[in-house]
């Protein structure tokens, strides 16, 4: 089956992010790159004299962008920057500023309005300062909670960190530490197990991945001595997994299983809080890493990297992690255009009663009415 979605030129938005940070400097040195127009039409959400202004700031020679207000007027042979910025925008590179805050929202707000309307196909988010951007208008910890309430359609989005070698999903994202216990239930770990099975299976392409449960506790709570969160959330939210079927295995201690590299065996590992699943991550995938926001009918990607203010505006900025979250983008969009088309119609289930001559009974129907038809 040929899936016309798989042939197309995808169109990728990019947010510009904060303009004080990193983030125009890895999305001009990635868009400069011909190879890249062949893959997909990119669509910057930002502002001329600002990407301008960083490319002078980095001493990257010219190359052609098409600069356009209206989102139907693109260039398909270029990189296009649709302008979100209609005021002045004080830069201050490597400085942390409201002014750079509104700007990186402005850019998102459009971005998230154009995917609604599907004049982009897929979303690719620039580093913020979750700081900065907070307003009467955004108010979350960060990007999955504000598409999760923008673009969710009641299901709960889940931030997969991706790379070649290692796909992470969390069970808590920004929950401070003295509160995680409160936060881990069997019904939350379980919960993560089937989103994350679910996404690895028509995100990713996997018939039935293999998933790594990860303990709370030192040494996964040594039964108890050290926390009871295994026993009474970890073990029986694996249990439960199993029963539907899920390739489902741990609890893992996170030190030896990352030490001794068992998530090579992994199709996917779920860890239950942000730095003991990010903090391996990017020791192995600090410059090719991808967030991956899972649960949503849209797809979005992002660099797995911040603001980086302490080097903004010295043209030393790694683009390959944004290049691999546009890359990752396109091949989940596709991934999901081809599962949808292989699960759309599914042949209806029929019984033949070979009593009797052309008798098709469609056993999709209610089940009594199906048995009736067969005794009468």
């Amino acid at each position: 089956m040929i899936n016309n979605n798989n042939k197309k030129k995808i169109r990728v938005g990019i947010t510009q992010g904060d303009t004080n940070g990193i983030g125009y400097e890895v999305i001009l040195k990635t868009i400069s790159n011909s190879g890249l127009l062949e893959l997909c039409q990119p669509i910057v959400y930002g502002s001329s004299k600002i990407l301008t202004y960083h490319r002078k700031a980095i001493d990257m020679p010219a190359f052609q962008i098409h600069f356009t207000r209206d989102i139907n007027n693109l260039r398909d042979n270029m990189p296009n920057l649709f302008e979100t910025c209609h005021e002045d925008v004080k830069i201050d590179l490597g400085q942390p500023d409201k002014q750079a805050g509104h700007a990186a929202f402005l850019a998102l707000e459009a971005a998230v309005k154009h995917l609604k309307e599907g004049k982009i196909d897929v979303l690719v988010t620039a580093p913020i300062s979750k700081e900065n951007i907070q307003s009467n208008e955004f108010h979350f910890p960060g990007h999955t909670e504000y598409l999760e309430a923008s673009l969710g359609t009641g299901e709960k989005a889940m931030m997969i960190m991706c790379s070649e070698q290692l796909r992470v999903a969390l069970v808590t994202i920004h929950k401070p530490i003295a509160e995680l216990p409160k936060f881990i239930t069997k019904e939350a770990v379980l919960s993560t197990i089937q989103r994350f099975n679910r996404s690895l299976i028509r995100d990713f392409n996997l018939e039935a991945p293999r998933i790594a449960v990860l303990a709370l506790n030192p040494h996964a709570g040594e039964h108890g001595l050290m926390g009871n969160e295994e026993q009474e959330a970890i073990v029986p939210a694996i249990q439960e997994a199993c029963s539907r079927k899920m390739l489902c295995f741990g609890p893992y201690a996170a030190d030896g299983f990352f030490g001794n590299r068992l998530f090579e065996h992994f199709d996917g590992v779920v860890a239950m809080y942000h730095d003991q699943g990010l903090v391996p991550f990017k020791t192995l995938a600090m410059h090719s890493g991808v967030n991956f926001t899972a649960g949503l009918p849209f797809v979005r990607t992002s660099p797995d990297h911040g603001t980086g203010y302490d080097i903004a505006g010295k043209g030393i900025a790694h683009e390959d992690s944004l290049r691999h979250a546009i890359y990752t983008a396109i091949d989940v969009f596709r991934n999901r255009c081809t599962y949808d088309e292989n699960h759309r119609n599914p042949l209806r289930k029929q019984y033949f009663d070979h009593s009797k001559d052309n008798v098709v009974l469609d056993l999709t129907k209610d089940e009594d009415e199906a048995g009736q038809s067969i005794l009468s």
